[in-house]
């Protein structure tokens, strides 16, 4: 390793392997204490146009102290690599007539160029694994500690973003974190993350467009406000149920993808008209309202694909059509107090109503079994009706 002060450079030994048709990894290694001369930490965050950049997650500092400590124990070792994303001002210079004989890897030297004191934002590397071995080895009170790495070039902040995806995916990672990035991401995903992908979408879409009821409610890694008073796993979960079974299982394609408009237009006209029939529990940290909690979105979605359900053929439902059908339901919901009445024998507290799958269950099937009394046999009357449709129910709307 040398350092060549005239050209502010970093050379370091290196060995380049070739995968897939056009990639190439540089294998190395590097006194970490040098790491923050060239490398820095995107974390996420959205930019003036509200786009996602960055993408790693906050230095988790108790982890971060266990590591350091570990470090100046008498005989540390590291044996896992940071993952570094390098832009093009990298450079790879082989060792002439060095290949290995299995073609794929050589031999040579990574060109670096470094400064102490360069802004995080002109820095060529970002660490896309090992966020927390670094942090611990740069405050860690030791002179020095070589540490292995693994290096690629990488053209776009997408990239970075998809390896980021990748090698997190089968580690503990923040969910939240995931959701705000898979949507930004065109890379090959697992099976698991790709069902994820499209419900992450509208969830974001809700969260950010300035006409949908969520917008800023939710809480996320870019949007931890006081006013984000919604979990965006609640809403993941509403969405997924009617993408798999619900209203908007409609507008899918074979491609696990779909209309979104058409899904953003039922959404925003739906819960638009949920924030004007329940005023009050609106907006409030689920402590104070049960509407914004985990168990009143999952069971207000279902309301939502059953209204829908039972008006499939009618033509797309309104904001005002959808609040006809919640009015009757507006006595029957205590999200804020007094107790809600399941059965003769069963009654619970408007907060004691908590966010697990046993409640969840229970509040989705009594509003359901309440709109099926109160809207679709009851309040649908057979005041109007047509020769060609002389069973098509009206109801009578008394507003608001």
């Amino acid at each position: 390793m040398a350092k060549e002060k005239s050209t502010e450079t970093l050379r370091l030994s290196a060995i380049r392997v070739k995968q897939g048709k056009s990639r190439e990894l540089y294998s190395f290694a590097v006194d970490g204490k040098l790491l923050q001369n060239f490398v820095t930490i995107s974390r996420i965050a959205r930019d003036d146009s509200e786009e996602i950049e960055g993408y790693q997650r906050p230095e988790v500092l108790s982890h971060i102290s266990e590591i350091r400590n570990y470090l100046e124990s008498d005989n540390p070792m590291i044996p896992n690599a940071l993952v570094i994303a390098f832009d093009n001002r990298v450079k790879f210079e082989p060792h002439s007539g060095r290949k290995s004989a299995d073609g794929f890897s050589q031999t040579g030297t990574l060109v670096i160029p470094v400064a102490k004191d360069l802004p995080d934002a002109e820095k060529p590397g970002w660490i896309v694994d090992g966020q927390q071995r670094s942090a611990a080895i740069r405050d860690a009170d030791i002179k020095k500690f070589p540490i292995c790495a693994v290096g690629f070039i990488a053209k776009t902040d997408a990239e970075q973003r998809e390896q980021f995806i990748l090698v997190n995916s089968t580690k503990p990672l923040p969910k939240g974190l995931l959701y705000e990035l898979l949507p930004s991401t065109e890379a090959r995903l697992p099976s698991a993350l790709a069902k994820r992908k499209f419900p992450a979408l509208l969830l974001n879409r809700l969260n950010r467009d300035p006409n949908s009821p969520f917008e800023k409610l939710i809480r996320t890694p870019t949007n931890s406000s006081p006013d984000a008073v919604i979990a965006d796993n609640s809403i993941l979960k509403m969405v997924e149920n009617s993408l798999t079974e619900g209203v908007l299982y409609r507008y899918r394609d074979d491609e696990g993808g779909g209309d979104v408009e058409a899904m953003m237009s039922v959404l925003v006209d739906y819960w638009s008209a949920v924030k004007k029939v329940f005023p009050e529990a609106w907006g409030k940290i689920s402590r104070k309202s049960r509407l914004m909690h985990g168990a009143g979105i999952v069971s207000m979605g279902s309301v939502m694909d059953a209204i829908a359900g039972h008006n499939r053929g009618n033509g797309k439902l309104t904001v005002n059509d959808f609040i006809d059908h919640l009015l009757p339901l507006k006595d029957e919901c205590h999200w804020t107090s007094g107790y809600w009445n399941f059965d003769k024998d069963t009654q619970r507290k408007w907060d004691e109503i908590q966010n697990i799958p046993r409640d969840v269950k229970l509040l989705s099937v009594h509003l359901y079994e309440k709109y099926k009394t109160l809207v679709w046999n009851k309040a649908w009357g057979p005041k109007t009706g047509s020769p060609e449709s002389p069973d098509k129910p009206v109801l009578v709307r008394d507003g608001l």
